[in-house]
């Protein structure tokens, strides 16, 4: 540890010139109290790959953050800040113990890209809804078991939620406004649980169902999917 101090002192020194600080593999089990120093500079913080059980209560200093890499650390939950880091846009939580998302991550409205993968949620971290320059929300290898109502708010172009048990996907999927992908890969679904209104009354362009408790060939009897394959190969002709 006492490298690490040492060496976190030289990235201090950096970061109060770039406002981008890389802390990962360091071997850390807390959240370095020094950063507090540089708060109102970080842009840019990563911390993936160390032992920090928890954010501090004060994280929501850090204003200026746009981007957040915690991936691979023991976060358990978010303190009540985390929604004052308004000029966020990339968040990484990714390969923690997260059971729940607070709700309060509606007031972060420039996220773009949000990846909880490989987490502990439960319940569709329905937060993330009405954040109108989201763009993807990775979900996977979470315990997930469905997709409710209020996910018609959620802006995103891609949602990822493969490798969970979800059995149950809400019609109003469909609604989402922007919604381009669906990847539901390896879940629970049977196949009347598919909503027809995902390939009858929406924009989604690419569905993606393997690894469930049917046959994909077998969605040529969901009503509206040939309505879907059409979009499908539209869009897979303008990207060849």
């Amino acid at each position: 540890m006492g490298n690490a101090a040492g060496s976190l002192k030289k990235h201090l020194e950096t970061a109060e010139k770039t406002g981008a600080l890389n802390f990962t593999e360091r071997g850390i089990d807390k959240f370095p109290p020094e950063l507090a120093k540089v708060a109102d500079k970080l842009r840019n913080l990563d911390l993936s790959n160390n032992k920090i059980p928890s954010l501090p209560a004060n994280i929501g200093a850090f204003k200026l953050l746009k981007s957040l890499n915690i991936s691979k650390n023991r976060i358990k939950e978010l303190p009540e800040s985390f929604e004052n880091l308004i000029k966020l846009e990339i968040l990484n939580l990714s390969y923690n113990i997260l059971a729940t998302v607070p709700s309060g991550v509606n007031k972060l409205k420039n996220l773009k890209e949000v990846n909880l993968s490989h987490n502990n949620l439960v319940e569709f971290p329905v937060g993330f809804c009405g954040l109108k320059h989201l763009n993807s929300i990775n979900l996977s290898n979470n315990s997930l078991t469905k997709i409710p109502d209020s996910v018609e708010g959620l802006e995103a172009t891609e949602i990822i939620v493969n490798q969970n048990q979800v059995s149950s996907v809400s019609p109003c999927i469909a609604a989402c406004p922007r919604l381009k992908t669906l990847r539901l890969e390896e879940n629970c679904l049977a196949l009347e649980a598919v909503p027809s209104q995902l390939f009858s009354d929406s924009s989604v362009s690419l569905v993606s169902l393997e690894g469930n408790l049917f046959d994909v060939k077998s969605l040529d009897s969901v009503p509206g999917y040939a309505v879907y394959m059409e979009r499908y190969t539209a869009v897979k002709r303008k990207l060849d």
